[in-house]
Formats: C-alpha cells, sequence, structure tokens
C-alpha cells in the first residue's frame, strides 16, 4: 500500500486547518462571548478517545492560559446511570468528530439541562450532538474515511485553542495560530523515522508534561490502533516511580516535549531513562544521553503540542505501511463507535 487514507488526510491536515480558520471565526467569536458572559468557575469536557486526548490539551491550554480549571465528565453518568449533576453557571464543552455517539449527546444534553452553557465541537454541524448543544463550532475537516483519527483531532484541539485564546484575547497566541497552516506542512516532512527503527514489537513508553501529555496520550493509542504494538502513556513527572522498572536495555521511549515551561524537566527524565539503557527519542534539543528528534515550533508553547502530533502521525503511517498492516482498517475497530 503506497498511498493509504491515512497518509492522504494526513496531508490535507494543513488544509484542513486552513479552512477552519477561514470558515469558523463568527462561531468562535460567539461561543467565545457566551463564555466570557457565563464567566464560569470550571470547564467541563464530554468526549472519548482521540477526542478526550484532544480535551486533556484542552485542559491545560484552559487551566494555564485562563486559570480556569478543568474536570472530565464521565459520559455514562448520564446515558447509563442516569444521574444529573449540579452544573448552573458551568461550561461544558463537548467534542466528537462525528457528534452521533448516543453517551455523548445525552451527556451534554443533561448538562445543558443543568444550567451549563454546553459548547460542541464536531465535524458533523448537523448532527445530534450539535443539535443539543447552545453553541457549535464545526471544526471543518472534511470526510475522514480512514479509521484512525488525524484530520478530526487537530482541527478540534485547535478549534478549542482558538476558543481559549479567543476568551482571553491573547494576541501572541492567536497570531501562532493563524500561522499554524504553513508549521504543520514542515511538521508532517519531519524525518522521525529513528524512532520507527527502534520499534522491536513488544512495548513502548510515551511520555509528555502538561499540554504535551495530550499527544503522549493520542501517540499511544494511535500505536495500539495502527501498529498493534503496546504503548503505555506517563506524564514524564511520573514515569520515574513505579513504571520504570519494566524498563530494560533498548525499551523505547518517546518523549513529546514543546517550548514551555516544562522541556528541561522533561529532558532530564528522558536522559535518566536513556542512561537506564532505555532508546530514548525527545523532541527537544536539551537532551544529552537521549536522541533528540527534529521539530517545528510554533510561535507559541501552547500550539507546538499540534506540530508535534502531525509528525508523529506522519512516522506511525510510514511504519504501519512498511510493516504490511493497513492503517486505514485497525481490526477490530470502525470509524464511528456509537456508545450508549
Amino acid at each position: 500500500m503506497s498511498d493509504s487514507q491515512m497518509r492522504r488526510e494526513i496531508a490535507e491536515i494543513p488544509e484542513a486547518v486552513a479552512r477552519l480558520l477561514d470558515r469558523a471565526d463568527a462561531p468562535v467569536r460567539a461561543a467565545a462571548a457566551a463564555m466570557r458572559a457565563a464567566d464560569p468557575a470550571v470547564l467541563l469536557t464530554v468526549a472519548r478517545g482521540s477526542s478526550d486526548h484532544a480535551c486533556t490539551y484542552l485542559k491545560y491550554v484552559s487551566e494555564l492560559l485562563l486559570g480556569l480549571p478543568v474536570a472530565s465528565v464521565g459520559p455514562s453518568v448520564a446515558s447509563v446511570y442516569g444521574a444529573r449533576l449540579r452544573v448552573r453557571g458551568a461550561v461544558a464543552l463537548a467534542v466528537s468528530q462525528s457528534g452521533q455517539s448516543p453517551d455523548i449527546v445525552e451527556m451534554t444534553r443533561s448538562l445543558g439541562a443543568g444550567g451549563a452553557l454546553t459548547v460542541a465541537l464536531t465535524n458533523d454541524a448537523g448532527s445530534r450532538l450539535a443539535g443539543v448543544a447552545g453553541q457549535v463550532i464545526d471544526i471543518c475537516a472534511g470526510p475522514e474515511r480512514s479509521v484512525a483519527a488525524t484530520k478530526t483531532f487537530v482541527t478540534s484541539a485547535l478549534a478549542g485553542l482558538w476558543l481559549l485564546a479567543e476568551v482571553k484575547g491573547d494576541r501572541d497566541l492567536l497570531a501562532a495560530i493563524h500561522g499554524l497552516p504553513a508549521v504543520l506542512e514542515t511538521a508532517r516532512g519531519l524525518d522521525w523515522s529513528p524512532v520507527a527503527a527502534a520499534l522491536g514489537g513488544g512495548s513502548i513508553f510515551t511520555l509528555g508534561r502538561g499540554p504535551a501529555w495530550a499527544i503522549a496520550n493520542e501517540a499511544a493509542l494511535k500505536f495500539k490502533e495502527v501498529l498493534q504494538v503496546h504503548a503505555e502513556s506517563y506524564s514524564s513527572a511520573e514515569v520515574l516511580h513505579g513504571p520504570v522498572s519494566i524498563v530494560d536495555c533498548g525499551f523505547p521511549v518517546l518523549a513529546f516535549a514543546a517550548a514551555d515551561a516544562a522541556e528541561t524537566a522533561l529532558a532530564e527524565v528522558a536522559d535518566a531513562l536513556a542512561a537506564k539503557g532505555a532508546e530514548v527519542f525527545a523532541t527537544t534539543d536539551r537532551v544529552a544521553a537521549a536522541r533528540a528528534l527534529p521539530v517545528v515550533r510554533t510561535g507559541h508553547p501552547l500550539a507546538d503540542p499540534l506540530a508535534l502530533v502531525v509528525a508523529f502521525y506522519a512516522m506511525i503511517e510510514q511504519l504501519a505501511v512498511a510493516r504490511g498492516l493497513d492503517p486505514d482498517m485497525p481490526r477490530h475497530l470502525r470509524k464511528v463507535t456509537e456508545t450508549t
């Protein structure tokens, strides 16, 4: 398979981002105005899978940029257990590329009925989720047919980042956001093939800290989903506690670092693991024993994780094809999983 659907969709990411930036200004501004008017004490997120990893990214963005704490709400609280949450005055962000999963829809409806301002990020503005949300931002990814989410992860995360930057009125971050199409075009061409060469088919750790930890979570999912390789994601602040005990000579580790306040600490952990015999790759040049991967920065540390994930996507698709796997149709999976 020389040209998978997943590869084509990764190649479309810069275009999809440009389309979102061109089309979503009015809904982003409307949702930001509604958020400012609500003046919430907490932001709630509702999502599953890759969309939940986007929400983890947005959790750190919200807490670092706005000082607004974020809690992830279990969708089954409403759909399975029928519980009602006391959420008056909160803002709830629901993220789903299809907008069709019954539990995400029901949790969002329930939160809105309970008094929360609900904002949906979805790739289908006519979906059931969009129908129950107070504010809707179409992530404008266009059709995504490969089972593994790539375009929709990036555009979901970007739509949320843009929303929070607009709430804050952060000019530097907004400028970085609008420069992303060119940056992501560069990111998808970076050579991360040394990571592929280090994978023996057993297990891998993915690491991050702060917003980049969300990318480590997404990477671990993709290792399992696309490569059928067991992967575990950890904060670099935690991996040297219990998890490090399974690290031996040649154990692969992929550490994601943005150009932020956690970069040096993550580099130190990467080097500590390399000193124990692990084969460690990191997206920072501050490492000594670990191997630095090429990166492109965005001009703002909160936007850097989006460039990291695009480079990762390009690498893992190439590795799946090289191993004779079909990245478009991972075994046991389908594109839309409608959990109740």
